[in-house]
């Protein structure tokens, strides 16, 4: 899952996808500023030709399809690509606990990628590379995120270093424990001892009080 600055956004990215990338621009001209149900409809719509994406850039030599647009086509691949983007949007907007009925896409672009040389020996043709990246919005927020493993897991790992000084004071608080002890120990002794040598010394008789006669 790709990080967001503000909590109320997911985001979801895709490299190299061998895609048109002038079929990817129309198609994100026509999706962006729509909700994300809406906008996965009509890719739906667009691989069963039931609805045609209109080209208003790139519409050279291009027939003109049914419905309130002009020029338009039915691009499959690029479609299907997208569609698979939207999905993966949806999953991280999912985890990140926002509302999936209130996404909406907020920015939807298309870049060209590199054109390194097809494989073959008939034509030297190049490939048709493109970049994608979608970040969705939502109002609400309905559960908390949740929390990912991996960064539980650098949380709880700890430092070579970290682990040496820990071992370091704990050993110097043994060594003064026993110190202490043994410091104790030698206090103690002299007194029993004296304790011990009053005990053998013998008692004086009490003198006892006579009365002289006269």
């Amino acid at each position: 899952m790709e990080k967001t600055k503000s909590e109320n956004t997911a985001k979801a990215s895709a490299l190299d996808l061998h895609i048109s990338t002038k079929h990817s621009i129309e198609i994100c001209n026509h999706i962006r500023k729509k909700s994300l149900e809406k906008a996965k409809a009509v890719l739906q719509r667009v691989l069963t030709q039931k609805e045609a994406i209109p080209f208003k850039r790139f519409n050279n030599d291009i027939g003109h399809k049914p419905g309130k647009i002009a020029a338009g086509r039915y691009p499959f691949n690029a479609s299907k690509a997208i569609l698979t983007l939207l999905n993966d949007v949806e999953a991280n907007a999912q985890t990140k606990g926002l509302s999936i009925s209130d996404l909406k896409i907020t920015k939807l672009c298309a870049n060209k990628a590199s054109t390194p040389w097809r494989h073959g020996r008939k034509r030297r043709r190049k490939s048709k590379r493109t970049h994608l990246e979608i970040i969705v919005k939502s109002d609400e927020i309905i559960q908390e995120p949740k929390e990912n493993k991996k960064e539980k897991q650098k949380e709880t790992k700890q430092k070579p270093e970290e682990i040496k000084k820990e071992v370091k004071k704990e050993i110097k608080k043994e060594i003064q424990d026993k110190k202490s002890k043994e410091i104790e120990e030698k206090i103690k002794k002299p007194t029993e001892e004296v304790k011990k040598e009053d005990e053998k010394l013998p008692t004086e008789p009490k003198e006892e009080n006579t009365k002289i006669q006269k």
